[in-house]
């Protein structure tokens, strides 16, 4: 059993992997921004301290080139302090190279209303790169299914937006991670 603490609990990717850590066994600590904001390195050591592992589901559509830079610098120096050395980020396909290795965001016909998104959780992955903490990003390999009914299963796939995966199937690729750390500093993308 780890002691698992997810960030963002409250949004759908968040709360998803609250309920599949907690259907595992794990003891796991849902926080919200109300109790937990993750762009302030102190809270975020208060509320790591103690976990074997951290999930970062958190987001910010309003100003996401300041949250996601904020969030991961926060993540860096929280976790640090708290000595969690573990960090499982939850990210977007647009990062995720196409089958010709090159990035989504930068193929043609990305929509151009994404990138400043896509750009910010960019400077956040670049941010963790730069860290010497133990990361893994785990991406919906295209889109969340919001209506599709969880497979149990997913695998590995590029960046493919015609791809999908239910908030379920990537609770479960979250969770493996976190348990069995297959991947260390590394960006994969995952589909049903």
């Amino acid at each position: 059993m780890l002691k698992i603490v997810v960030l963002g609990a409250g949004g759908k990717a968040g709360s998803a992997a609250v309920a599949e850590a907690s259907a595992r066994g794990h003891e796991v600590t849902p926080l919200v921004r109300a109790a937990a904001d993750i762009t302030d390195p102190a809270a975020v050591a208060a509320g790591v301290v103690g976990h074997d592992v951290a999930i970062a589901a958190a987001a910010d559509a309003g100003e996401p080139a300041v949250f996601f830079r904020a969030a991961a610098e926060s993540l860096v120096a929280g976790l640090r302090e708290a000595r969690v050395h573990r960090l499982v980020w939850v990210s977007l396909a647009s990062l995720l190279p196409d089958a010709n290795g090159v990035p989504v965001m930068d193929t043609i016909g990305f929509p151009p209303e994404f990138r400043p998104f896509s750009l910010a959780h960019r400077t956040a992955l670049d941010i963790l790169r730069g860290s010497a903490l133990e990361w893994v990003a785990v991406s919906p390999s295209g889109n969340f299914d919001l209506e599709g009914a969880p497979t149990g299963a997913y695998h590995l796939a590029p960046g493919d937006l015609k791809e999908h995966i239910t908030y379920a199937d990537h609770a479960r690729a979250l969770i493996d991670e976190a348990e069995r750390a297959q991947f260390r500093r590394a960006h994969i993308g995952v589909a049903s």
